[in-house]
């Protein structure tokens, strides 16, 4: 009868001490609730603030309120920047230079990332090191020998030329990224194909391509992203107005001495449109393909 008491008490000690934690947990809740909270308004502050000013008449950018009131409110910079920029041509050509780009990164990255990860042949690690290093080089140190070899092969000032110039150098990486993940997929499925008889190229198109989507998809997001937005080599390599991509375009918005605001920023918008759509798309492809290379027993 004495023990009985002692045995009833036991089971309130961890009772008590969760109702103990219980606020401790709410309160660091809470904190990376109001540490997400305001990452997240940092990080959407430039978006809204360009998006508001896109929408505002151009005396008032700085001198108004963050909100422009409802009177305020014009559509003439976007109006502008379609018809004074001629925004659907460079728009269009920015699109053909960046969906040829990401055509051919994918490509040579998933073909040379199977070989590299599943294949043996001399002088692998000499050439996948080689290819490797020149992700190190800095861009403004390429850009003086790139330019001569486009004059060199005729194909200065020409779209073709800066598309090659983009996806060379831009293949190291991709092909980087596409190994490791290849490498990451079980080496028996590759082994039972060949068992089967089938030719290393129908291994790679039809068994290992699927399952490595996750790893494509993450390249597409990555040189869309960066061919999209590139400046340096277009602004560099071609002089034609006419054959000019966006980012060019829109930085000769920007004056030495006064600057177009909302015009500027109503280009920008619609210029980052392709961009969020992209995004949004292979991102579900990415997660929902996440566990595509699982094996079953």
């Amino acid at each position: 009868m004495s023990s009985s008491p002692r045995a009833a008490a036991a089971p309130a000690l961890p009772a008590q001490a969760r109702a103990r934690r219980r606020p401790r947990a709410l309160l660091g809740r809470a904190l990376g609730y109001l540490t997400l909270l305001v990452v997240a308004a940092g990080s959407a502050y430039p978006l809204v603030w360009m998006l508001l000013t896109s929408l505002r008449p151009r005396n008032t950018v700085f001198g108004g309120g963050f909100f422009p009131s409802p009177d305020e409110i014009t559509f003439d910079a976007y109006r502008e920047a379609w018809t004074g920029l001629d925004f659907p041509r460079h728009f269009l050509v920015t699109l053909v230079i960046t969906a040829v780009t990401v055509a051919g990164v994918v490509a040579l990255a998933t073909l040379s990332g199977y070989a590299f990860a599943h294949l043996e042949f001399r002088g692998k690690q000499v050439i996948y090191v080689t290819l490797l290093s020149s992700i190190m080089l800095p861009v403004t140190a390429i850009v003086i020998p790139l330019f001569l070899e486009l004059d060199t092969l005729g194909l200065l000032n020409s779209q073709g030329g800066l598309i090659m110039v983009y996806i060379g150098t831009s293949v190291p990486f991709a092909m980087f990224l596409m190994r490791a993940f290849f490498e990451t997929l079980p080496r028996e499925l590759v082994n039972a194909a060949r068992v089967d008889g089938a030719g290393e190229f129908a291994i790679f198109l039809r068994v290992m391509l699927p399952l490595a989507a996750p790893g494509a998809a993450t390249v597409v997001i990555f040189q869309f992203m960066n061919t999209w937005n590139e400046f340096l080599f277009a602004q560099t390599f071609l002089q034609q107005p006419e054959d000019l991509p966006l980012q060019p375009v829109l930085y000769s918005v920007v004056g030495q001495h006064s600057t177009d605001w909302p015009l500027l920023c109503a280009s920008l918008t619609m210029s980052i449109l392709p961009i969020v759509v992209v995004y949004v798309r292979m991102q579900r492809r990415f997660v929902a393909g996440l566990t595509l290379g699982a094996v079953k027993n």
